[in-house]
């Protein structure tokens, strides 16, 4: 007489919600979290875009659903207003760059070398692309949105000034910039980015500026001319 081995679940079928009857599907949540991400930042693309065509005052949320492809509930869903709205467009797009420089590694070159590096990706990467429309219209529109102000402040200004401050200061005690008074001022040192992107939305189109050589002359005065050898 032979035994027969007691049957096991089939590895196959699909586990069932207690519940609800109905199959777990662990891809649910997962898809459901890419869809909301999607229209997040749909939507902020289509503000950015509004923001620059209509100014901070004249963008409406209506427009921004409009170009989004969304509800205008949906938007509520995602941000509170238009200045949280704002605000996630410095966050996404201008805050992980100033990170960079916000907590710089003790360089293997000079100093000289990461603020060359620095300044040219955020002339390829701002300056001249969208993001240094966020830029202007902060300039132009933050008068009369001070909170708006105070979050760009908080989030990029006072955090890109330290990290400058500190490669200033590193550079001070290897030898590379004699004027100590540099540290008390690092606002010197970045002038020529925020002269590029006002530059760029007002006066290009009558007088081209090259920002890179702009940057190298400026850096010269700083530091010294460098050697051609």
């Amino acid at each position: 007489m032979t035994s027969s081995s007691p049957k096991t679940p089939d590895a196959t079928k699909q586990v069932r919600s207690p519940r609800s009857g109905r199959p777990n599907d662990p891809s649910g949540a997962s898809n459901r979290a890419e869809r909301a991400a999607e229209r997040r930042a749909a939507i902020v693309e289509a503000a950015l875009t509004e923001f620059i065509a209509r100014g901070f005052t004249a963008t409406r949320l209506d427009d921004v659903a409009k170009r989004a492809g969304v509800a205008k509930g949906t938007i509520y869903l995602h941000f509170k207003d238009k200045e949280s709205m704002f605000e996630e467009l410095v966050r996404t797009a201008l805050v992980p760059l100033v990170n960079r420089i916000a907590a710089p590694q003790i360089p293997i070159g000079t100093v000289r070398d990461v603020i060359e590096a620095f300044a040219a990706t955020f002339i390829r990467e701002v300056a001249n692309t969208r993001r240094g429309d966020i830029i202007r219209l902060i300039v132009a529109e933050g008068p009369r949105f001070p909170a708006i102000a105070d979050f760009y402040y908080r989030e990029v200004i006072s955090r890109g000034l330290a990290g400058m401050r500190a490669l200033i200061e590193l550079a001070i005690a290897r030898g590379e910039i004699r004027q100590k008074q540099l540290a008390r001022y690092p606002q010197i040192v970045v002038a020529p980015a925020i002269v590029a992107v006002i530059w760029q939305s007002l006066f290009a189109r009558h007088s081209p500026l090259d920002a890179s050589d702009m940057l190298r002359v400026h850096l010269d005065l700083i530091f010294g001319e460098r050697s051609e050898t």
